[in-house]
């Protein structure tokens, strides 16, 4: 019987530099430019998350400018609209997929075609109908219809409109798709007419979906853990354990263990643990829902970073303000900016710095601010960029 082996000690500043790698936030631009570079860059990373807060620009045009020092959001139009190399679904939340990985959320599509979905319950079969109808003959927004009598919302975040809960149901189930977006205004479409398709691609198996969450993972975290394999996904635990057992006792995989994770576990492919440096010149203003941030327990014991996401915190009680950017310069979180951009008098409002990690100590401190504030000027112009 084999023996699973001894995990390798990792630094967390070693786990900090293979995770940037894996991320392609060590590199100045590692996906080109253009829809092209979007494509690559949500094919890569797996999925790129939406988010409707614009306090600054929204997430999923922010991730990408981080990744892509030209991007332009339409080049997210022409990914979505006219290449159609991405799509929108849920993930651990609505987010841009590769559009290549259509198959693997088809059968979550199907079992709420079975059994509907618990937040539009109250979605009536008439409405479907109706929605349905309006599309056989075009794509269509919620802007298009204009005779639903409103109905009381069951959540916050509900719209009122039984037409849109109607549009939404029939996007989980996969019988529609989101073909374009201007701001967050939503165009759907037929699924099989937006992708040029005759019928739905055949669903991934249990055990292919399975192997796409532990390859999605490795690929964009180098170094992963069962928690950060199935982020918000506890059902997919026990089977992605069962694969990962398997693989290291192929040598697919090595066990490590990171600085300061106790038991927590970690693996990683030999070839994840080549050493990979990080300019100490690069700095990236992230979003607080990129994926180096999103997982919250993860950053902070990486990059000993706790963020505070604090949106809905009283402003009494925030530490680092309504809408904290994470800094990163080199393989440091140094500091927290609570940005906003006043679109009507064209400028990027400071609204709280506050230094974290490294950024707390004053020796070198001039130099790095020096740093970040350039840029900050290129944020600006991007945030301010028609």
């Amino acid at each position: 019987m084999s023996r699973t082996p001894k995990p390798l000690p990792l630094t967390t500043t070693q786990a900090r530099q293979i995770w940037l790698h894996a991320q392609r936030l060590a590199d100045r631009a590692p996906f080109g430019e253009g829809a092209q570079a979007v494509s690559a860059a949500v094919a890569h990373l797996g999925y790129v998350q939406i988010d409707t807060i614009n306090v600054i620009e929204r997430c999923h045009h922010h991730i990408l400018f981080s990744r892509i020092p030209s991007y332009r959001r339409a080049d997210l139009r022409h990914a979505q609209t006219i290449d159609k190399t991405v799509f929108e679904y849920w993930t651990h939340a609505l987010s841009y997929v590769p559009a290549n990985d259509f198959r693997f959320f088809l059968p979550a599509m199907r079992k709420h075609r079975r059994e509907g979905h618990k937040w539009f319950a109250s979605v009536k079969p008439a409405d479907t109908r109706k929605v349905m109808r309006l599309l056989r003959g075009g794509p269509l927004t919620i802007r298009d219809i204009d005779d639903d009598v409103l109905v009381e919302k069951e959540h916050l975040w509900q719209s009122r409109k039984p037409s849109k809960r109607a549009l939404q149901l029939a996007f989980y189930t996969g019988a529609v798709t989101i073909s374009e977006r201007q701001g967050m205004l939503k165009t759907y479409e037929l699924t099989t007419r937006h992708f040029a398709w005759d019928r739905l691609p055949k669903p991934a198996s249990a055990s292919e979906i399975t192997a796409y969450l532990l390859d999605r993972a490795l690929r964009s975290q180098g170094v992963v853990s069962l928690d950060s394999v199935c982020h918000l996904d506890a059902p997919s635990k026990k089977p992605v354990a069962r694969l990962i057992a398997s693989r290291v006792r192929r040598g697919e995989l090595v066990p490590v263990a990171i600085e300061g994770a106790g038991k927590q576990e970690h693996w990683a492919s030999p070839a994840a643990l080549e050493p990979h440096e990080v300019s100490p010149d690069l700095v990236h203003i992230l979003s607080p829902f990129d994926p180096l941030i999103i997982q919250r327990k993860r950053t902070n014991l990486i990059f000993g970073y706790n963020h505070l996401f604090e949106a809905y915190v009283p402003k009494a009680k925030r530490k680092l303000g309504y809408f904290a950017l994470p800094v990163l310069v080199g393989d440091e979180i140094v500091a927290a900016l609570d940005l906003k951009t006043d679109r009507q008098n064209k400028k990027l409002l400071m609204q709280k710095w506050t230094w974290v990690g490294q950024g707390r100590k004053t020796a070198g401190r001039k130099e790095l601010k020096r740093k970040i504030e350039d840029e900050l000027d290129r944020f600006e112009r991007f945030q301010l960029a028609e």
